[in-house]
């Protein structure tokens, strides 16, 4: 197995133009190193992230380069397991950031929410900061993507590179479905998790730094166009846009694609199909672009 940590500055983005960090082949188990959204300078309630944290959160281990990946390639992300690297997780409220807060996007005439941070002690398969908030561990990547073809994103922006989609189905024994745009795929990963509600509602999950094992598969002369994730039961895609309703449209008209193109199915018997038995459930609504998945259990396949 490879292991892989950031050798100098982690990448606060999303870009062909770094240097590769290392390269691995397909089929390759490799750990993987990560630093939780706030640079793991946050360990206690008085570490406010707005008077501590330099620049943007979302630190990413990365860019790896895949030995083989060519352009219109799909990269296949195995996640075979999370281990937090620490006993606590990390969550905030911040001025300027959240579901139900004035953003910069979204400016009311309130005054911002008070700044605040929520230690949760991870053990015995819970997350906990007190008797009345005690959660399953869970964990999953928060951010997970390959490079774009030509600009570079920040890593708090979700696209059809993959990036920041905070999606709870980025979780091990699932597969990760990656558009490969440049040589390489130049992949990245980072703000892993310990569990989060639909939405992310404030804008800080259960953040943890975190050792991520996964295994690479090339699927070549397959280019798809967003992400896709299958699980042992579903399928699905995730559409990531503001408004919310066209990352839902983007997210359930490649499902419908992939429906057709690899299982057999007419492209309205599809629409109808998921008009029924589909799912969708929200990643983020807190990002520079909002996160959908739109699900079918493979049962109706």
């Amino acid at each position: 197995m490879i292991e892989v940590k950031q050798p100098g500055e982690y990448s606060y983005v999303f870009s062909r133009y770094l240097d590769p960090i290392v390269k691995v082949q397909p089929g390759e188990t490799v750990a993987i190193y990560t630093k939780d959204a706030f640079e793991n300078r946050v360990s206690k309630e008085t570490d406010l992230p707005s008077k501590i944290v330099d620049g943007n959160p979302n630190p990413q281990t990365g860019p790896i380069y895949i030995e083989g990946a060519e352009p219109g390639d799909t990269l296949a992300v195995h996640i075979l397991d999370i281990e937090a690297t620490r006993d606590y997780a990390v969550s905030a409220h911040m001025p300027g950031l959240g579901g139900l807060a004035p953003t910069s996007s979204t400016p009311m005439l309130n005054d911002p929410l008070p700044e605040s941070v929520w230690l949760y002690k991870i053990e015995n398969g819970m997350v906990t900061h007190n008797e009345k908030m005690s959660y399953p561990w869970r964990p999953f990547l928060g951010t997970i993507a390959t490079a774009p073809k030509m600009e570079a994103l920040s890593a708090l922006t979700p696209f059809d590179n993959g990036g920041n989609m905070d999606t709870p189905e980025t979780k091990p024994g699932n597969i990760v479905y990656l558009p490969v745009n440049v040589p390489g795929a130049y992949f990245f990963t980072g703000d892993c998790h310990a569990g989060q509600g639909d939405g992310e509602l404030c804008g800080f999950a259960l953040e943890i730094s975190a050792k991520v094992t996964v295994k690479f598969e090339l699927i070549k002369g397959k280019a798809i166009k967003w992400p896709r994730i299958e699980s042992p039961t579903e399928i699905m895609v995730i559409g990531s846009a503001r408004p919310m309703e066209d990352a839902a449209r983007i997210a359930y008209s490649e499902l419908i694609e992939w429906m057709c193109d690899e299982y057999g199915w007419d492209k309205f018997e599809a629409y109808q199909a998921l008009t029924q038995i589909g799912k969708l459930s929200v990643g983020n609504m807190v990002d520079t672009y909002y996160s959908l998945i739109a699900k079918i259990e493979k049962k109706y396949l």
